[in-house]
């Protein structure tokens, strides 16, 4: 919405636009990014995008709210051996040593 509204009106002049600041991302990300849906975005890359469009971060990006904020009930991820565990917290466990052990590097 902020790149129309400064009359750019396809992924090809955005990149053009991106060359003005040194910004050369391919056109399939451009093309991500024009429909809504980009993978990722370095911040660095982000400055230079709100210096081509002369906007801010929060004219670009919009939060999306939290499954739990909205009513939906997932259960979130354990830590690894967690399973069957009572979900206190996970205390370390000594490597085991053999009997035999190196010296040391002279």
């Amino acid at each position: 919405m902020v790149a129309a509204q400064r009359d750019l009106w396809r992924p090809t002049e955005l990149l053009e636009a991106f060359k003005t600041v040194g910004f050369t991302p391919s056109l399939s990300k451009v093309a991500a990014m024009w429909s809504g849906t980009p993978v990722t975005v370095r911040l660095d890359d982000l400055d230079k995008i709100c210096a081509v469009l002369n906007c801010t971060v929060g004219e670009l990006l919009q939060a999306e709210p939290l499954g739990a904020a909205v009513g939906e009930t997932e259960a979130l991820p354990k830590a690894v051996g967690a399973e069957g565990s009572d979900g206190g917290p996970v205390r370390p466990t000594p490597r085991r040593q053999s009997s035999r052990r190196s010296l040391p590097p002279y």
